[in-house]
């Protein structure tokens, strides 16, 4: 069935190759058919525990072998992943977790405090801890720890906490489970709300598999190496992007991933050279830093033959020193976490054209529209970009009103907006302009200028907030907030409100600088007009580049 293509193409690959390696993790191989022992295991474990079809389950790791297992497990027995940062805190943490009606954690021992700080007031009835060494071979771990290399962090729950460790003892026979492709939730994303709190976005196994098979039958046809290729993963795998790729270009086809738990540039380019990686997948920031690093010029990375770029615009100037440092291009990824992956450069195109961020694949189907009248402009006009499937869910999860904004009913189908404006060229390929002004990207991630606004507007002395972009070759752009306070404040500083910001916003979220002034620019309605900040934000920076007279 096409319900189960992802998981029974990884069952095929650990048939059809059991001893390829499959994960690479901190220097540890781990098989095909070591991997599937291990989901197998868990999905008993968590079976053991009550867990069943339905039930959520939020995984707050970083990437990491548990990671993958938890996911993979979670599929098996037709229960729904909840993919949240690692880096969340405790506020960020309790919304997600309450809204998604989450009953099971699944969290490193170094963020663990975050998960106990809430536990009493959540729906949570189990707590799955792992070191991120668990299950790495016990004398480098040993060693690790000896050497304090091992990051680690103090466990002390109740009955409710469960070591991983301990699941996988369990025997590697789970219940089979029948899964409805459509009705049937895979996962549950968390993407920024326009209202200050982060939308659910839910995925059918249906939706997810859909473009995870276009990617490895159309877009890499002919190109990847079934059972002989070797793919590095350095985007978190909470990212549909990551998560999509790592499918289709490794589990799904019996090759090696490396998998990296955090992006460190040394550590990349070492591992490149050791593992004789072909295919990367990266944020422009990340190419950037790669190509900035003193010592890259001391590694051998000329295996590389196809770089993939997403989650933001790449620049011409990252492209070209790419190309001169490597002899490859980077080709383009789009996607959204509503609508999954959506476009890619092709292979047998060359060099994509500037600005290209390729053509749909063949589940999705997409319009450029007028943002007001939402009729189709003719090719070559800009637009804002409107993307459907068959396959997906079209809707946030508890929020109707934000449902009704993001989604629209076309002659052909109910459409996800997207808010990036691009336009159509005559070979179908689609060309990047700009994205909604409310939307910051900062290396790479999705920021809402509202939800950082709202954190802001929650400290007792602030009485108005406006959230912009600053553009920064190196990040894309980082955060400034201009903020009004009360008459009678007193004492309250940037320092103070970033470190508020810092308590309750992943540290990607947090404001870089942050500016005081009597009053915001609003409309007569009282919406406030970020567009006015944002402008005069551009005049100041076109004013300090201009040359002196």
């Amino acid at each position: 069935m096409e319900s189960e293509k992802t998981f029974t193409r990884f069952e095929q690959a650990c048939e059809r190759f059991p001893n390829n390696t499959a994960i690479i993790f901190l220097g540890d191989r781990f098989s095909y058919r070591r991997l599937k022992e291990m989901v197998d295991r868990f999905a008993t474990g968590l079976t053991e525990l009550g867990v069943g079809k339905g039930d959520r389950i939020l995984i707050y790791l970083s990437n990491s072998v548990q990671y993958v297992i938890t996911f993979l497990a979670a599929q098996k027995i037709g229960a729904v992943v909840v993919l949240v940062s690692p880096i969340y805190t405790s506020h960020e943490l309790e919304y997600m977790i309450k809204d998604s009606c989450a009953r099971v954690v699944v969290c490193h021992d170094t963020n663990y405090g975050y998960v106990k700080e809430i536990l009493a007031r959540t729906p949570v009835d189990h707590v799955i801890v792992t070191n991120l060494l668990d299950l790495i071979a016990w004398p480098k771990r040993a060693l690790a720890f000896l050497l304090d290399k091992a990051p680690h962090g103090k466990v002390r729950g109740g009955p409710e906490t469960v070591p991983f460790r301990k699941l996988l003892k369990s025997a590697p026979n789970p219940p089979s489970v029948e899964i409805d492709p459509i009705n049937d939730l895979s996962y549950i994303l968390y993407t920024g709300g326009t209202t200050g709190f982060p939308k659910g976005v839910p995925g059918n196994h249906w939706g997810h598999t859909s473009y995870v098979n276009d990617i490895s039958d159309h877009v890499f046809a002919g190109h990847v190496l079934h059972g002989n290729d070797v793919y590095i993963a350095v985007n978190p795998l909470f990212h549909i992007m990551a998560l999509g790729l790592f499918l289709a270009l490794g589990l799904n086809l019996g090759n090696t991933t490396v998998l990296m738990p955090v992006p460190q540039v040394d550590a990349i380019l070492m591992a490149i050279q050791r593992y004789r990686v072909r295919w990367m997948l990266g944020v422009p920031t990340l190419y950037r830093m790669i190509l900035e690093n003193d010592r890259q010029d001391t590694y051998d990375i000329s295996s590389l033959r196809y770089c993939y770029c997403g989650g933001d615009v790449l620049p011409r100037e990252v492209l070209s020193r790419w190309k001169e440092r490597t002899g490859v291009t980077i080709f383009q990824v789009y996607g959204s976490t509503e609508a999954g992956h959506v476009t890619y450069s092709r292979l047998d195109a060359g060099d994509p054209p500037s600005m290209s961020i390729g053509v749909p694949l063949p589940s999705r189907r997409v319009k450029v529209i007028d943002a007001d009248t939402l009729e189709t402009v003719p090719i070559g006009e800009v637009g804002e970009l409107v993307v459907t499937s068959d396959h997906t869910v079209k809707e946030y999860l508890n929020k109707p009103e934000e449902t009704a904004a993001a989604f629209i009913q076309l002659e052909d189908g109910v459409y996800y907006r997207t808010g990036d404006y691009v336009h159509l060229g005559e070979d179908g390929q689609i060309f990047y302009v700009e994205r909604r002004a409310d939307i910051l990207k900062h290396k790479g991630y999705r920021v809402s200028a509202s939800e950082v606004e709202s954190v802001l507007q929650d400290h007792p002395v602030v009485v108005g907030a406006c959230v912009v972009g600053v553009p920064d070759k190196k990040v894309g752009e980082r955060i400034k907030a201009i903020v009004v306070l009360k008459d009678d404040a007193k004492g309250v500083g940037a320092a103070e409100l970033i470190n508020f910001c810092s308590e309750r916003l992943a540290s990607y979220k947090v404001p870089s600088y942050i500016e005081f002034r009597d009053m915001l620019p609003k409309s007569k309605v009282g919406k406030l007009l970020r567009r006015e900040i944002r402008d005069e934000e551009r005049r100041k920076m076109e004013k300090d580049k201009a040359p002196a007279a």
